[in-house]
């Protein structure tokens, strides 16, 4: 028998919303310690993690073992890898532009609007975007062929990910590359590994949580993601500070796919 049991599917959603609220509650918290609102990047993955737990635990007793465990550790190895990697990054640092610009706008009690604008909308949208992994602690189908292909394109996506930031890390580790671009490694066949990374990751999660035709209706969940890193606060974003921020940028960006990773583009020689 496949399928989602509409009730339980119900409890589920209910108990993974109320488990992301209290952490960004908790998130909340620890930004105003901390003094800056950056803190809720990391907090990021470890809702990834967070939702799949509590999916699993609240759905015990459905769903198919191994689609199960496959969407547990895949969303727990990357959430927590992501947020001790980002957790590390900007440990130490100042406040990121992007929230300081955004608060400077803000009218009235700045963290009030940063609580609604910032961290509430966080946890709806990484509620939304894992659904599939909900819905797939549920299905009760048989493991298949795209249980397999979605294994295959997460676990792609873990190691494009996980490599291109350790490449960044150490190029930035070096006093030498001080104001240089990185376009070495993954970085010269792509301008962002890791968002790449994590547009496979998103879509191999959906592909493994698919077992009936009941987890397709989620497919809005990875295609918000890819609209997310490609058109919103990832890729795009980012090459527009990027450009603002180093000259050099724009020469990279021309000779340098966007998203997709793709043999970088031949410059004509200067005369």
């Amino acid at each position: 028998m496949s399928g989602l049991p509409a009730g339980s599917f119900a409890v589920t959603l209910g108990c993974t919303a109320a488990a992301l609220l209290v952490m960004m509650a908790v998130t909340f918290g620890v930004a105003l310690k901390a003094g800056k609102h950056s803190v809720v990047d990391t907090a990021w993955g470890i809702g990834i993690a967070l939702v799949a737990t509590v999916a699993l635990v609240s759905s015990i007793g459905h769903g198919q073992p191994v689609r199960r465990y496959l969407l547990l550790a895949g969303a727990v190895l990357w959430g927590l890898r992501l947020a001790g990697y980002i957790g590390w990054r900007n440990h130490g640092k100042p406040e990121d532009p992007r929230y300081r610009d955004m608060l400077s706008k803000a009218k009235g009690n700045k963290n009030a609007y940063a609580f609604r604008v910032v961290y509430l909308l966080q946890a709806l949208i990484l509620w939304v975007a894992c659904l599939p992994i909900q819905a797939g602690m549920l299905e009760r189908g048989p493991a298949g062929p795209l249980t397999v292909i979605g294994a295959v394109l997460w676990l792609g996506g873990f190691v494009f990910e996980s490599v291109g930031d350790w490449q960044l890390a150490r190029f930035k580790a070096d006093p030498a590359h001080q104001g240089m671009i990185m376009d070495r490694g993954l970085w010269h066949y792509t301008r962002h590994p890791n968002y790449f990374g994590d547009f496979c990751m998103w879509w191999g999660l959906f592909a493994i949580s698919i077992g009936s035709w009941a987890e397709l209706i989620f497919v809005f969940a990875p295609l918000l993601m890819t609209f997310i890193l490609t058109r919103g606060s990832g890729a795009r974003m980012t090459d527009r500070r990027m450009t603002a921020a180093r000259p050099k940028y724009a020469d990279y960006v021309a000779r340098t796919s966007g998203f997709f990773p793709l043999p970088p583009k031949r410059t004509p020689p200067q005369t």
